[in-house]
């Protein structure tokens, strides 16, 4: 299996504009995914944040279960305030204002003192594709920030006034190593990880094993794929259940990840939560 490392050069330039920038924000909002929130989470960025108040916002919460709800309540008990949304949802955006709200209560208190009225401002970071522009376009009422669902869109800091507060649009950023290849690999299911550089023959049948040890009924509601099949033998229902067949009737493979990696990206596969508070993937975070 082919060892997953992504750190382009924008991404080591992102950082320092982050650190350069840090003084001008009250808080810090940090966007996860809430199909794997530990998998997403960069620890690097937490130790820039520094004192900084922080919000963990588990974005995409539409497709995930119950698993991130847990995350949520763990790194309330832990490392911060933490609220699951979906972007495009109003009540979840009245709940993400609220928890925005919370976490700058005492830095509002000390500007009212003052008599100081600007908007309270945000640094909003994290990995690739996990959502920042979206969240921040929804916030403002418009497509203000750039958008994609592609790694690496956001390319520069953005500043987007959202009602009582501004919002710094980063560049999505990865750790600089990846340590846990699984939690590597999570990140290329999502796409968080360019796909120009990944095996997809790996990551296709990596995902394929981890749905059938813990969302088996998504894949035989999906595909028909019956509980035992390897990845391989997966891998090949999907081609027969789609017609990717060539010529010779040998399975288009090719054709077969791509299917199986864009239908647990576009949440075709169900709700999932990837991530489990038990597996240890969730260490420095919870």
């Amino acid at each position: 299996m082919k060892h997953i490392q992504w750190f382009p050069g924008h991404m080591a330039k992102a950082m320092r504009m982050m650190e350069e920038t840090l003084s001008l924000v009250d808080a810090v909002a940090f966007v996860l995914d809430a199909r794997a929130p530990a998998s997403t989470y960069n620890r690097r960025l937490r130790a820039l944040a520094g004192e900084k108040p922080v919000l963990f916002v588990l974005n995409k919460g539409d497709l995930s279960d119950g698993g991130a709800d847990a995350f949520c309540a763990a790194i309330g008990r832990k490392s911060g305030k933490a609220v699951r949304i979906a972007a495009n949802g109003s009540a979840s955006l009245r709940a993400l204002t609220a928890a925005m709200t919370a976490v700058t209560a005492e830095k509002a208190a000390r500007m009212a003192e003052k008599g100081q009225t600007r908007p309270l401002r945000f640094l909003v970071a994290g990995v690739p594709n996990t959502g920042k522009s979206t969240v921040i376009n929804a916030l403002g009422g418009g497509k203000k920030a750039a958008t994609g669902d592609k790694a690496g869109v956001t390319r520069s800091k953005q500043w987007v006034r959202c009602g009582a507060f501004e919002l710094l649009d980063t560049p999505g950023t990865m750790p600089p190593s990846f340590d846990d290849q699984r939690l590597a690999m999570r990140l290329a299911y999502l796409g968080s990880v360019n796909d120009d550089i990944l095996d997809f023959d790996d990551v296709a049948l990596s995902l394929l094993g981890e749905l059938s040890e813990t969302y088996p009924n998504a894949l035989a509601e999906r595909y028909g794929i019956e509980r035992g099949a390897s990845p391989l033998q997966m891998l090949e229902r999907v081609c027969a259940r789609r017609g990717f067949v060539l010529r010779g009737n040998e399975y288009d493979y090719e054709r077969g990840e791509r299917a199986v990696v864009d239908d647990f990206r576009k949440g075709k596969l169900g709700k999932v939560c990837l991530d489990s508070l038990s597996d240890g993937s969730a260490v420095g975070l919870c």
